[in-house]
């Protein structure tokens, strides 16, 4: 049987893969899990607005219940409120039903720790070692009064979203906006905390119906807001993903500002403070190389981790930084919150942007990003490269001829079958031919 838990949780699709009676049981065997840290132990659920979402997050709950834990149920709220409020309500875990950037078919089922933190691999590990030995005939079952309860806490939403604003430097009055929250779990979060705060704010992507999340909107699809932006002369737009644990910002010009760009000027605003935790920002291997050069000019230093937010954070938490993050837009501001959030980055980045009376143009302009290269190979087994000795020469030959100017990353997706060939370097001509032969000899044997 292959693992259970992914790179960010148990991933499927709904009613195929992932199924309520899965839900149920991962429910039941974490409330066991954590009864032996916490007696009753209670747990928040949070959801994005997949149709399928309420259907597992009350498999979910009945699980929990069923073994003599406790649920609040706050509704469809971010994911990043889900780990903030597990932590200040003193839950015993946090669980996120999403499938963050994925289209409506498939869900997932993401848990925090008491803390706030995602769970480490280890303790999934557990968790899916207790799935498969015990079944549920086997799970004491309390009777009467000791059974668990449900409470719905829609009222938990307004305590993330005042959170929020709580961070802003400034505030945001005489600025416009635009927003595209995908149809997602910030459709009722990112424009009430601009607004709040004072911006205009023009929105995008913020109906959802329960199939329309991430359907040509939102941080995977910027390409309206980008329109939008041009079109109502904003100062910004803010793209979320589904369960807006990602921001990806869009300049006056309409232009894609990354993960990378962000955490550019996050970084200088901060040294610029006196707030960067030993002048250094974690991301992952994934990151420009002109990231790091461009932050080295200002003495501060970029290390890097493996792909996944998680592996930030942990090196995040183990040495005591306070920023990191991922191009595709996950930045953790460790201060305000423990995982990645897109509706607070958009907030430091705009109060930003009002501080110093900046656009995002101005603020990266000595920020030199080198030509990157992504393709995505389909492949029948995502492993087989890493064996294969045509494959690791033209690796090696591309990195030889690269040197200290560029690098190459190769790595098998965590939820496709694909393998992800990148490099990066000066000549974007040079990257294709690297990465078109390291690409065919991945592909010549898939037929």
């Amino acid at each position: 049987m292959a693992r259970l838990f992914g790179t960010d949780g148990v991933r499927g699709v709904v009613n195929d893969t992932l199924t309520p009676e899965l839900a149920f049981h991962l429910g039941r065997v974490a409330a066991m899990y954590f009864s032996e840290r916490h007696a009753a132990p209670r747990f928040l659920i949070g959801r994005d607005t997949r149709i399928s979402g309420t259907m597992l997050a009350a498999a979910l709950a009945a699980g929990i219940c069923s073994v003599g834990g406790e649920v609040d149920d706050a509704g469809v709220i971010p994911t990043p409120g889900v780990a903030y409020l597990t932590k200040r309500g003193r839950y015993a875990a946090g669980v996120m039903i999403s499938a963050s950037h994925n289209p409506f078919p498939d869900n997932g089922i993401k848990f925090f720790d008491s803390e706030g933190f995602k769970l480490p691999d280890e303790t999934e590990d557990i968790l899916e070692e207790m799935l498969r030995q015990t079944s549920p005939e086997q799970a004491e079952r309390p009777t009467g009064a000791d059974v668990g309860r449900i409470t719905a806490r829609p009222d938990l939403l307004q305590r993330y979203i005042d959170h929020v604003i709580a961070t802003a430097p400034v505030r945001l009055d005489g600025m416009k906006v635009v927003t595209d929250t995908a149809n997602g779990a910030a459709s009722a979060v990112t424009p009430v905390v601009l607004e709040r705060l004072g911006a205009t704010v023009i929105k995008l992507g913020a109906e959802p119906d329960g199939v329309n999340i991430n359907a040509a909107c939102g941080s995977t699809h910027p390409e309206r807001l980008q329109a939008a932006v041009r079109e109502y002369g904003a100062a910004a737009g803010v793209a979320n993903d589904g369960d807006a644990d990602r921001c990806i910002l869009v300049d006056e010009q309409g232009e894609l500002v990354d993960g990378d760009r962000i955490m550019y000027m996050c970084a200088r605003q901060l040294q610029a403070h006196g707030e960067l935790a030993d002048d250094t920002v974690v991301a992952t291997v994934m990151s420009n190389i002109g990231l790091e050069k461009s932050l080295a000019q200002h003495g501060i230093r970029l290390a890097r981790t493996a792909v996944g937010d998680r592996y930030v954070l942990e090196h995040m938490r183990g040495h005591g930084y306070v920023l990191g993050g991922e191009q595709s837009g996950h930045v953790i501001f460790l201060r305000h919150n423990t995982t990645g959030d897109g509706v607070l980055t958009a907030v430091q980045v705009l109060g930003m942007m009002q501080e110093r009376q900046a656009s995002i143009r101005e603020l990266t302009a000595e920020l030199a990003i080198y030509p990157q290269l992504l393709v995505n190979v389909p492949v029948h087994d995502k492993h087989a490269w890493e064996e294969d000795a045509v494959v690791q020469a033209a690796i090696a030959s591309g990195a030889d001829e690269l040197g200290d100017d560029g690098h190459i990353l190769v790595r098998a997706s965590g939820t496709e079958p694909l393998v992800r060939v990148m490099a990066e370097g000066p000549s974007e001509e040079q990257l294709r031919r690297i990465v078109d032969e390291i690409v065919g000899a991945i592909a010549r044997d898939e037929g």
